[in-house]
């Protein structure tokens, strides 16, 4: 996930949203409407592992319910973190500085993730996965490694949110040489670039299926094969095309060429997307079905920002959460596995469950508080920039 990287915008302007004039954007002010969409992102992927079945994480006792809620969730985690992925290429191209370095850009990644990752990794460790996860798979967890290994207990050990954590450090890696490259397309072909790379995306799950083993089968979708899911919906260079993709959406925003059809009716596409994910192979529902109206959404809420005006996302409540968002994150399946094992064995009505979701969800979004509050937001205060020394 993105993981929540600083979302700056453009000064107040009237640029209508089928205009060519460029955007002039000034560094001080913000994006809060995409702030905001963060935290729905988070939910979805929150309410994608309520929803996974497995004796680790289930509550409900009735096979029926419990398996319609799986039905129902089962891509929403493949949307928040295609949004995520989208989101992250789209704000740092939007907020980059002229006159930035690789190191600092790097250094301002680094804190921002980094504490957040071990803490949880360690919380998790401690917690649960210590009892069964072996030495080698837990070190290579910690070190954002696990999503280069073709092995589906490796790619979702410890923390299994903390996966996509590894296809963003290879984005961050990346970014400081995909904008220079991004820079030098001319205006006029970066639309072409934009179909290029969503055309590319398309092609992702044909080439899994026609090239990876088809066997063993993926746990809750056996039409698809362990590898074939690592292949295209967690390895890194194959993510980094959702990243790209945000990258050059934001060059074609900034360059006044985006064609916007609106925060309202991109929502409502993205909203019609979600039941067609389930009537289409595994992995296109994952990712695939969802990329355009993610990109629709984020550009009309960044356009709607620049322009000012309003958005349900963009109150001071929303805001906060997006903000705390990324703490929820990595700290939301944690609570629940957690949860799981306070609870005991006993499985419950769905009154009962919906209950017991909501208030783990409002435990995890007081730990993500916490978490933000004393580590997160303290230390990219301290250390996003070298302090210089003091003059005697």
């Amino acid at each position: 996930m993105t993981q929540n990287p600083t979302i700056e915008a453009s000064a107040p302007s009237t640029l209508p949203s089928t205009s060519s004039a460029p955007i002039q954007r000034a560094y001080t002010s913000r994006l809060p409407s995409l702030t905001g969409l963060r935290f729905p992102a988070a939910l979805l992927v929150f309410a994608f592992h309520a929803a996974l079945g497995v004796p680790t994480l289930r509550f409900l006792a009735d096979d029926d319910a419990s398996n319609s809620f799986y039905q129902a969730a089962a891509q929403a985690g493949g949307l928040g973190v295609t949004f995520f992925f989208v989101l992250s290429g789209f704000v740092l191209t939007w907020s980059a500085r002229e006159k930035d370095t690789t190191r600092a850009f790097w250094r301002r990644r680094f804190v921002k993730i980094v504490p957040n990752y071990v803490i949880t990794w360690l919380l998790a460790m401690v917690l649960f996965a210590g009892a069964y996860t072996p030495a080698w798979q837990a070190i290579t967890n910690l070190f954002m490694l696990q999503v280069w290994v073709p092995d589906f207990a490796t790619n979702f050990s410890v923390d299994p949110p903390s996966w996509s954590l590894g296809a963003e450090a290879v984005f961050y890696a990346a970014f400081p040489l995909l904008l220079v490259l991004i820079k030098k397309i001319p205006l006029d072909r970066l639309k072409f670039w934009v179909l290029g790379v969503i055309a590319a995306i398309f092609l992702t799950p044909a080439l899994s299926y026609l090239t990876m083993p088809d066997s063993p089968a993926l746990p809750g979708a056996e039409a698809t094969s362990t590898v074939e899911y690592w292949f295209a919906y967690v390895l890194p260079p194959v993510r980094l095309l959702d990243f790209a993709l945000g990258m050059l959406v934001a060059r074609v925003v900034i360059s006044g060429r985006w064609r916007n059809i609106g925060l309202a009716w991109s929502s409502l596409l993205l909203v019609a997307s979600y039941p067609l994910a389930s009537f289409v192979p595994h992995l296109y529902g994952q990712r695939v079905v969802f990329v355009i109206p993610v990109v629709l959404v984020i550009a009309a809420a960044a356009m709607a920002d620049h322009e000012g005006r309003f958005t349900v996302f963009r109150n001071r409540t929303m805001t906060w959460l997006g903000e705390i968002s990324f703490a929820f994150y990595l700290v939301h399946y944690i609570v629940l596995a957690y949860g799981r094992i306070l609870l005991g064995d006993q499985l419950y009505s769905t009154p009962v469950t919906i209950a017991l979701l909501i208030g783990l969800m409002g435990v995890s979004i007081l730990f993500s508080w916490a978490l933000y509050a004393l580590v997160e937001r303290p230390i990219t205060r301290r250390w996003s920039s070298k302090r210089k020394s003091a003059v005697s």
